[in-house]
């Protein structure tokens, strides 16, 4: 779930995010350069200490005498770097021989001079002030003077006053860059946002031109980003199956308008004709006759319309088990024996093994198959029922001698109140329902029906169910 204190718009998130990225990038890249630049400035100002220690050290080695060292004094005070810079010059245990200290600093008690003969390290700086001082590097080191070779220590001091103001300033531009870059990478991200958004910005403005009456708008995917590509290519597949929807519905709304209309219109025309006057009790025992078989036929489709419903919307788990195929299609042989003898038909039955199906289901298909047969068959021909079991599953046939069937229409033949040709048969027997029906039981079989038809008028409907094991 989504935090609630998140921005609702993409583009104020991904800034956002950004924006918190360029703070830590920006950071990071200010603290490095901050610290780089300490660095090198105390570098800089231990160099020079080192330096003048190393020329104060030379200088005592030039000194022939102690005295000579008193005499230089000023040459030494005249060699610091600043007004405040400390040396001293002294004796172990004793007191300075040169001192210049004027902020009266106060010498570590800790520092260890480096011995005669060896030069100066930076790690010999020593970095210390007494509380309430400026802060101050020390260096501590001995030196002999000339002929005498009086072993002379040599202290000197830095107070970082200029240092730590460059530090300062350092500090308060990276600070201030840290600042600006995080502005300008937020205000760069937006504006490239708001760019970038522009295609996302068009399909939705496209998307918000379809409706039902305009399901033929495509969002538009020539120009949408490579990230949204496969989004507007599955929106449009996914349009592209509403439109179909919407058609078949639209048609199916009409057809089932036309279907009921035609038996509700003769219930009325046959009741508006008995009252025109009055009537015999055998002529109203005829009428409600007749109106019955309309009202049991708009019974049928109803109970039809259900049926599809339910197979459409609702995933059903249908009950299975093991089907004789031969002795099933031989019943419904001798079931239908009686009709076929009226119409001038015979059935032949050619089947083996078993299927694994929803009995009922499966038969109800099977029924509706041959009805069709019954019903567009030419006189004298012959009704085949096939059935057949392989790895693949098994299959159940149904073929019979009719007009032959453009190939166009064949695939409409399994559509909702469809009828290849009205003109055949009896269409006041048909609701345009039955091969729809086949479709959707096989549907819930996971299965398959197909229709073919040979040049001579063959018609081979089959049901391919796929094999699996029989549930309880």
């Amino acid at each position: 779930m989504m935090a609630r204190w998140l921005p609702r718009s993409l583009a104020v998130r991904v800034t956002l995010l950004c924006g918190l990225i360029a703070v830590w990038t920006t950071g990071m890249l200010g603290m490095y350069f901050f610290f780089a630049a300490r660095t090198a400035i105390t570098a800089h100002a231990d160099e020079q200490l080192i330096g003048r220690a190393e020329h104060f050290r030379r200088l005592v080695a030039d000194a022939r005498t102690i005295p000579d060292l008193r005499d230089r004094s000023l040459l030494f005070e005249a060699l610091l770097g600043s007004a405040s810079d400390v040396l001293i010059l002294r004796r172990v245990g004793e007191a300075p021989l040169v001192e210049v200290n004027p902020d009266r600093a106060v010498v570590p008690a800790d520092i260890a001079p480096v011995v005669a003969g060896r030069s100066i390290a930076p790690r010999d700086v020593r970095d210390g002030a007494a509380p309430g001082q400026l802060r101050l590097h020390w260096v501590s080191a001995q030196a002999r003077s000339g002929q005498d070779g009086a072993l002379i220590e040599v202290v000197a001091g830095h107070p970082l006053v200029s240092e730590m103001q460059m530090i300062g300033r350092a500090r308060n531009q990276a600070l201030a860059g840290t600042v600006m870059a995080m502005a300008a990478c937020t205000l760069l991200v937006w504006l490239v946002l708001r760019h970038g958004l522009r295609p996302l910005r068009r399909v939705a403005e496209q998307a918000a031109l379809i409706n039902p009456i305009n399901l033929a708008l495509r969002l538009p995917a020539k120009d949408a980003p490579q990230e949204l590509q496969d989004m507007v290519a599955v929106f449009n597949a996914m349009l592209d199956r509403v439109a179909t929807g919407y058609e078949r519905l639209s048609q199916f709304s009409a057809d089932l308008a036309h279907e009921i209309r035609t038996p509700v219109g003769a219930l009325i025309g046959q009741t508006q004709v008995a009252l025109n006057r009055p009537r015999e009790a055998a002529e109203y025992q005829q009428l409600l006759e007749s109106n019955l078989e309309e009202l049991n036929r708009l019974r049928l489709i109803i109970d039809n319309i259900l049926f599809l419903a339910q197979a459409d919307h609702a995933t059903l788990q249908i009950e299975r088990a093991p089907l004789d195929m031969a002795d099933e299609l031989q019943r419904i042989a001798e079931y239908f024996d009686g009709p076929a003898d009226e119409a001038g038909l015979r059935f032949e039955v050619q089947a083996a093994g078993s299927a694994v199906v929803n009995a009922s289901l499966c038969r109800r298909a099977i029924h509706n198959l041959v009805v069709n047969a019954l019903r567009y068959s030419r006189a004298g021909t012959t009704i085949r029922l096939f059935g057949h079991q392989d790895e693949a599953g098994s299959t159940i046939a149904v073929e019979n001698e009719g007009e032959p069937i453009p190939a166009e229409q064949l695939a409409r033949l399994f559509d909702r109140f469809y009828r290849a040709d009205a003109s055949r048969g009896r269409p006041a027997e048909s609701s345009g329902l039955g091969l729809a029906i086949v479709k959707a039981i096989m549907a819930l079989h996971g299965g398959e029906a197909s229709a073919s038809c040979s040049p001579t008028g063959r018609i081979r409907f089959e049901l391919r169910f796929p094999a699996q094991k029989a549930s309880a």
